[in-house]
């Protein structure tokens, strides 16, 4: 006990003298400090983490990121401690507002308002009475919805919950695997995408990383033993081109100070990924930052004149420059990129910026606060930080959205890219990438976008679905007789000019409210049948529609008829449909999508015949299961090659269509519409289903000694030639003697693509194969899709 209680007072000790070393506490905030730990101390004491550790350790670790590594002041120190009291001791929010004032008082209560939604979802699981609203589609998507609530009355919530956050994914291994892979697509789905758009960008590269290493072990260990076997070159790298900027900055008189870093497995994974190159391509695995210490007014010219220095000793990729000076991300980030040729032979990014822009850089947003809370005194114009929040207020104050749809909307725009486009008179219209004319004309007036009938852009008449780019001067064309419709919402991008759309088909919806109502009460009379909420939510839920205005206006329209709201109450079958082709049909359309091509129809041909050839079933129901036996594996002894839980082996199990994970596969149970779906552990679609309804996830773990057979597809991409495919199915056939299922192999101007889809074993016998297809002259790339 003595030397837990010695632990624990070192650890405080080390969070004072950080807070010291940064120059943010007065001795007032120091006492304050002290008396925060002291409550947050005894009010832990006698709890245990996970890993064994006394409580304190958790919130100690929290207030320390907070100052370090985000910046931020006492008043975050003192919330960081007191972040889990309320929740999980008998302290209240009043004795913390008497004691610390209102704001920490605030703070943590928005904190505790998210972890609160946690007991609420283990209350709604064990059947016991919530104050959740019955409709909600996802308990987490409210605990979502609450950090964003909490975030509008005071941005340093969600600063405190990055740096809770990055501490639960540290310690993230004392955890069971289910919790692990729940929390890990949690922090992939909000709270990476958060701290990119604050400009945490030190936080969010190890979030990252942390996730990558719980949902994708092996890539993460592979990429990891590179990243150390390349780090060998750094001590040359220094002498042959550090050096030299040194002595020639040195030599122009300039005050500086040199960063350099080597780029993050999960950067280097996500470039391998994106650009379709192997490792040792990656241009920018070394970086230099250069930090000028010049005065604000002089910035932009010194980090142009230290670009031409740099540029004169080694020659620069012109296709890697980037002027983030000039045109500042929407983060307020600025500096100037270029990647230039080492002596070595590897290519090394130079970063240049101010000391100002630095500070920007690694804080983010929490730099603009803390400036701002520094000299309260200065009205600060422009602040990326205020502007953002008022336009998350704005999208907040429509509380006709339920949470999941909410979120999945807020999460668009962290991850949006702006542009600048121009009115007729030259003002300057900030708008995401990706935005249209009608995107425009909203951001102009609402009247100019209600009545917007297209545009005249540099001079072109355009319609309303045109998409801009930056320097586009846009001229909007209206008409009285224009209104908005439903297909309005498929063209337009922003939030702001969704809703004024939103509002106005709500208009136009209570138009036709009195006679809808008056033909769905006659519909549902003639199938004996009352007007009531419990028959309305039937059909909403049928139907997918969001509200009984919707019901009614797709009644009055013509949207909706007797034979439609019969097969809704089980009175009429529904009309035949091709599902069970999908799952092929979507392999080759995004594979075909992402490069521009258009698939051959003889091979589709060839792949769908194969399936028809194998259909002896009469309803849709056995189409389906026909696909999934086709789909997944030929198993002789189990139907299922997974082991589960006792509680679900009871449940239907089959791979999930999506990733088609493989024996060796890392993988995850889903439960989802009564049966279990097993995915890849990496897998985006499973991550983001877990993000949002973790109590469903199921630990899964394969069968050892299985003999089955899966479907998995292979993509491969190389230069044409005589005897390629003669020769890969070959490989395929006689040498690894796999069965195929489907090759699809097209070339164009001397490159060939195409897609492999074969029965293999497991990972091993998959990656094998993989290097042999790489093996062969002429391909480039093999991968499995």
């Amino acid at each position: 006990m003595k030397n837990e209680e010695q632990a624990i007072e070192a650890k405080f000790q080390d969070l004072i003298e950080t807070c010291r070393q940064r120059n943010i506490v007065s001795k007032q905030d120091e006492v304050d400090i002290y008396r925060a730990f002291t409550i947050a101390r005894n009010a832990h004491q006698g709890s245990l983490r996970k890993s064994g550790e006394p409580y304190i350790f958790h919130p100690l670790a929290v207030a320390k990121i907070a100052v370090k590594e985000v910046g931020l002041g006492p008043i975050a120190v003192i919330c960081a401690l007191l972040h889990d009291v309320v929740e999980d001791t008998d302290i209240t929010l009043d004795q913390l507002s008497a004691t610390f004032g209102s704001r920490v008082a605030k703070i943590v209560d928005g904190v505790t308002k998210i972890t609160a939604v946690t007991r609420l979802t283990e209350k709604q699981a064990e059947g016991l009475e919530t104050d959740l609203p019955a409709e909600t589609s996802s308990l987490q998507a409210e605990n979502y919805r609450k950090i964003l609530l909490a975030m509008c009355d005071d941005v340093y919530v969600i600063f405190l919950k990055l740096c809770d956050r990055l501490h639960n994914m540290r310690t993230l291994g004392s955890m069971l695997e289910t919790k692990r892979l729940a929390i890990a697509s949690e922090t992939q789905y909000l709270y990476i995408p958060l701290a990119h758009r604050l400009g945490l960008y030190k936080i969010k590269t190890e979030l990252e990383d942390l996730v990558m290493k719980y949902t994708n072990p092996s890539q993460y260990a592979d990429i990891e033993k590179k990243i150390k076997q390349a780090s060998e070159l750094a001590p040359k790298l220094e002498e042959c081109f550090f050096q030299p900027i040194k002595h020639a900055l040195d030599a122009e008189g300039y005050h500086y100070a040199i960063k350099t870093r080597i780029k993050s497995v999960y950067s280097c994974y996500k470039k391998m990924q994106n650009k379709g190159v192997v490792f040792d391509e990656i241009y920018d695995f070394f970086a230099m930052r250069i930090i000028l210490d010049v005065k604000q007014e002089n910035e932009k010219e010194e980090c142009f004149k230290v670009y031409a220095t740099v540029s004169k000793l080694f020659k620069p990729n012109p296709s890697r420059f980037r002027d983030w000076i000039t045109t500042p991300k929407n983060n307020g980030y600025e500096s100037l990129h270029t990647t230039v040729m080492s002596p070595i032979g590897r290519w090394v990014e130079v970063q240049i910026r101010s000391q100002r822009m630095d500070e920007i850089a690694e804080k983010g947003m929490a730099a603009h606060f803390l400036y701002k809370e520094a000299h309260p005194e200065e009205k600060i114009e422009g602040n990326p930080v205020e502007e953002w929040l008022q336009q998350l207020r704005t999208t907040l104050e429509n509380s006709s959205k339920n949470a999941l749809d909410l979120v999945e909307e807020f999460k668009e725009t962290l991850t949006m890219r702006n542009i600048f486009v121009f009115t007729p008179k030259g003002e300057t219209v900030v708008l995401p990438a990706h935005a249209t004319v009608l995107d425009f004309a909203y951001a102009i007036h609402s009247h100019v976008g209600n009545t917007c009938m297209g545009a005249k852009v540099n001079s072109q008449v355009v319609p309303i679905q045109h998409t801009l780019h930056s320097g586009d001067q846009v001229q909007i064309i209206t008409s009285r007789t224009t209104r908005p419709s439903e297909q309005w919402l498929k063209i337009a991008i922003t939030t702001k000019a969704k809703e004024y759309i939103k509002d106005q088909l709500r208009v136009q919806k209570r138009q036709h409210e009195a006679n809808g109502k008056r033909k769905l009460t006659e519909i549902f009379a003639k199938l004996h049948r009352t007007n009531d909420a419990s028959t309305r939510g039937q059909c909403l839920r049928y139907f997918n529609l969001r509200s009984t205005l919707d019901l009614y206006y797709k009644v009055d329209i013509g949207g909706l008829g007797e034979l439609d709201f019969k097969q809704a109450f089980g009175l009429a079958k529904k009309s035949p449909h091709m599902l069970f082709l999908e799952p092929y049909r979507n392999v080759f359309e995004a594979n075909e999508a992402k490069q521009g091509q258009t698939i051959d129809p003889l091979a589709e041909t060839t792949i769908f015949s194969q399936i028809d050839a194998k259909k002896d079933c009469k309803s849709d129901e056995e189409l389906e299961k026909q696909l999934k036996a086709d789909m997944m594996w030929e198993s002789k002894e189990h139907p299922f090659p997974f082991l589960l839980e006792k509680e679900y082996e009871h449940i239907e199990t089959h791979p999930a269509s999506c990733c088609k994970p493989v024996q060796g596969d890392d993988v995850i149970g889903f439960l989802e519409n009564g049966e279990i779906e097993v995915h890849r552990s990496n897998c985006p679609i499973a991550m983001h289903k877990m993000s949002i309804h973790k109590e469903r996830i199921i630990r899964t773990r394969w069968r050892l000694g299985e003999k089955v057979t899966f479907l998995t597809g292979i993509a491969v991409t190389g230069f044409d030639r005589k005897g390629l495919l003669q020769e890969m199915t070959g490989i395929i056939s006689n040498e690894m003697n796999l069965n195929m299922r489907a090759i699809t192999l097209e070339a164009s101007e001397g490159v060939a693509r195409g897609i492999i889809m074969l029965y293999v074993h497991d990972l091993d016998g998959c990656n094998r194969l993989i290097q042999r297809l790489k093996d062969i002259d002429g391909i480039e790339e093999a991968k499995r899709i």
